[in-house]
């Protein structure tokens, strides 16, 4: 059956899926708010994916950035990571198709390392092992994948807009709690209660990498430039109430990327550069200054015990580690979660995991190197800002993580919709304005004569 004929049934099969849906969630509301609630929920996600298949990963993206944390016995995850799954389930079934070659290789790469820890995960049996497990592998291959569904669906604009403007209210309210204590006479960090709470590193980490989004806008982002200007302001305001130094050192290194790279399409000003030196001077007299002290237990010192007590750790199994999240299972003495990321992976994962957490890492960055400037650059800097603040607190957190490997997904998928568009054009190929969805059809343009 093709044709209109075709159509009508489509449309009625799913007027009939709607409507027991609809009937289903009025059925649960009165009996069940949160089953109802959660029904009414996939009765928009089916009805947006009809419009749109790739809907949802496009909606979850403001969710993206909510830390606050849901579940427990060992399965402690946040909203963001609830929004990736489902992110997750959509772009992979519904997602664009093929693949091209740098997000093929991008996923290869993030198997590497899930192969790698795997040998942990058999040797060390329990529930937080596993389950972080996976998690890592829907933090790095399924934020790719998610991104990627966003960008070659032709949806990068308004992604990372969604992206970014919760980032920029979480500044907001940072600003507004630095101006209150400095009002109140205190100059300490910012934390954040409302609308959840926030820790100052989750802040500051978070907020320079929207900084390193919005200061790239790439042309095809189309942000105009008397709002992005601000808005890079806001944010970089926000990275400074938080006084998160790790986090203040990786908006260096990114925004360095992205205003050293050359761009073929616009000359970037070089005044950012006169703006690090002063940024990283003042975190090296802080560390400087903590180190010199007699305090064992500021934050500076604090780190050396806890890197010296992270190499405690590994010994007892330096092939394999004693566990994913070893310091929430009772695993060894010791209670803290190393804040460095080679570190933190060598205890878990053994000299095996290490192996597969640079290639992941190196890998990932020259692939995405090589891409054209116009969209790797972005997609190296976010993900550069991120390695760089976890050599000094914590790397595997769930939206530190999940977030710049979204972004670089979204850069690899808009880089392949360009050049599908190029392609065509050049073929001399008409697609209408509203079809660039990958269910579309193509139709010959007939070339005057």
């Amino acid at each position: 059956m093709t044709g209109a004929p075709a159509r009508a049934l489509g449309w009625a099969l799913v007027a009939t899926v709607t409507a027991l849906a609809l009937l289903t969630t009025g059925a649960l509301l009165p009996a069940a708010a949160p089953l109802g609630a959660a029904a009414a929920v996939a009765v928009l996600a089916v009805g947006a994916t009809v419009y749109d298949p790739v809907a949802v990963p496009v909606l979850a993206m403001p969710a993206l950035v909510v830390v606050q944390r849901v579940g427990g016995g060992g399965v402690d995850l946040s909203v963001s990571d609830l929004a990736l799954a489902a992110a997750f389930g959509f772009a992979a079934l519904l997602g664009p198709r093929p693949l091209s070659r740098p997000m093929r290789t991008l996923l290869w790469l993030a198997v590497a390392y899930q192969v790698a820890t795997l040998f942990t995960v058999i040797a060390h049996p329990y529930v937080q092992n596993t389950v972080e497990w996976f998690h890592a592998g829907l933090s790095t291959a399924g934020a790719l994948l998610v991104g990627w569904a966003v960008g070659r669906g032709g949806h990068a604009r308004a992604g990372l807009t969604l992206l970014v403007l919760p980032c920029l209210a979480i500044a907001a309210l940072a600003c507004v709690a630095a101006l209150r204590q400095l009002a109140a006479g205190s100059t300490g960090a910012v934390y954040l209660e409302w609308p959840v709470d926030m820790h100052k590193n989750f802040i500051g980490c978070v907020l320079a990498m929207a900084a390193v989004v919005v200061h790239a806008r790439p042309p095809w982002l189309r942000w105009p430039t008397r709002l992005a200007l601000p808005a890079l302001g806001l944010l970089v305001a926000g990275v400074a109430a938080s006084q998160a130094r790790q986090a203040m050192v990786g908006l260096v290194v990114g925004l360095l990327v992205v205003s050293l790279r050359p761009d073929p399409d616009r000359r970037r000003s070089r005044l950012v550069l006169l703006a690090a030196v002063p940024a990283v001077y003042g975190v090296w007299t802080v560390v400087r200054e903590q180190l010199a002290s007699g305090d064992r237990f500021n934050s500076a010192h604090q780190r050396l015990t806890w890197y010296e007590e992270a190499l405690d750790v590994w010994r007892q199994d330096p092939l394999f580690g004693v566990g994913l999240r070893w310091w929430t299972a009772g695993r060894t003495e010791y209670t803290f979660q190393p804040p460095n990321a080679e570190l933190e992976v060598l205890s878990s994962a053994g000299i095996v995991g290490l192996t597969g957490f640079l290639v992941l890492a190196v890998g990932t960055l020259v692939v995405l190197w090589r891409l054209d400037p116009r969209f790797g650059t972005l997609a190296v800097a976010v993900l550069l800002t991120r390695f760089v603040q976890g050599q000094f607190d914590l790397f595997w957190v769930s939206v530190q993580v999940s977030v710049p490997f979204v972004v670089a997904g979204v850069c690899v998928g808009a880089e392949a919709l360009a050049a599908r568009d190029d392609e065509e054009r050049a073929a001399g190929v008409y697609r209408p304005r509203h079809a660039l969805r990958p269910h579309d059809l193509v139709v010959p343009r007939a070339v005057p004569r």
